[in-house]
């Protein structure tokens, strides 16, 4: 009898289907997969895939992205309910009344938030470009950022610009908790600490590097420790320790709210290989975005991929 994995490598080589995953997924969707990596990576990848279908192993977001990106493709997720703390918390008709409160203003999105805002952009960027895309702007220019408040005030620290910014946040990366990540470097002097641009500026003060998923991954494969206290979302630990399989990684530790020793992303988590095996036999649940919003989304993302070539 075949396993699922076999299933899904026959299928998707019968479809011609591409599948893209984030690093946050189970690490078996992982190694199915074409392509794994961060936000700005899939997008490029999803620019340029010749596949008829994309199976995004994702979140909601990351698959609207790819399909606003390939509106004649065919893109499926595993589970249409895998959203995003982040996203959700931009409500576009909300979103729309706040740059009516700032007129003349330059708006740049983080790449987690729903089509709908994506099409009120200017131009959208990712943690690994969001620092290049801000210093693009004119500095007489003034500048809306959403809806990650904790990236953009690393921004404004790294870069001097006054934005003003959207109160929205990433649960799990606020779920670091600095009383436990202290007792834990207390454990492990000798780690360095390695943090996303999500966390919380008092987890961020404490890193050696701030960065992307892929960034963190390129930091500890070229640094010259030997371990890290990782803090962003479980799941990058995978690939990370692939990489440097003679170094110590340790997931930075949650609050005593979360059920989770380490920070793990509930929605990403929602895909199994049963789900993916699943989508891809029936190609659904299909995304759909409507023909205007995807016309208007694809303009600010297509200046985020030009300004990252």
């Amino acid at each position: 009898m075949k396993s699922l994995k076999e299933k899904i490598l026959k299928l998707k080589k019968e479809k011609n289907a591409v599948i893209l995953a984030h690093y946050y997924q189970e690490p078996c969707i992982q190694e199915i997969a074409d392509y794994v990596g961060d936000s700005l990576g899939l997008s490029q990848v999803a620019a340029e895939t010749n596949a008829d279908i994309i199976l995004f192993a994702g979140v909601h977001f990351m698959a609207e992205t790819a399909k606003i990106l390939n509106p004649k493709k065919k893109v499926i997720l595993p589970d249409l309910n895998a959203g995003c703390s982040l996203a959700d918390s931009c409500p576009p008709h909300i979103f729309e009344k706040f740059i009516q409160a700032h007129p003349n203003h330059i708006v740049i999105t983080y790449v987690n938030c729903s089509a709908e805002i994506k099409a009120m952009s200017h131009i959208v960027c990712t943690s690994s470009n969001a620092i290049k895309i801000v210093e693009s702007v004119p500095e007489n220019i003034p500048i809306i950022f959403a809806p990650d408040k904790n990236l953009g005030n690393y921004i404004i620290q790294k870069t001097g610009r006054k934005m003003v910014l959207w109160d929205g946040s990433c649960v799990v990366h606020e779920a670091f908790s600095l009383n436990k990540l202290i007792e834990l470097y207390k454990k492990h002097p000798d780690a360095k600490i390695i943090a996303h641009p999500e966390s919380e500026t008092p987890i961020l003060e404490t890193a050696s590097y701030i960065g992307s998923t892929s960034g963190m991954i390129n930091f500890v494969k070229n640094d010259s420790s030997t371990k890290y206290i990782v803090a962003t979302e479980a799941g990058i630990l995978h690939k990370m320790q692939q990489a440097v399989p003679e170094k110590t990684l340790i997931p930075a530790p949650s609050n005593e709210n979360n059920t989770c020793a380490c920070s793990e992303c509930g929605f990403m988590k929602m895909n199994t290989m049963q789900k993916v095996y699943d989508c891809l036999l029936n190609e659904t649940p299909e995304i759909v975005v409507s023909k205007t919003t995807q016309k208007i989304a694809l303009v600010p993302i297509k200046r985020m991929l030009d300004l990252s070539k």
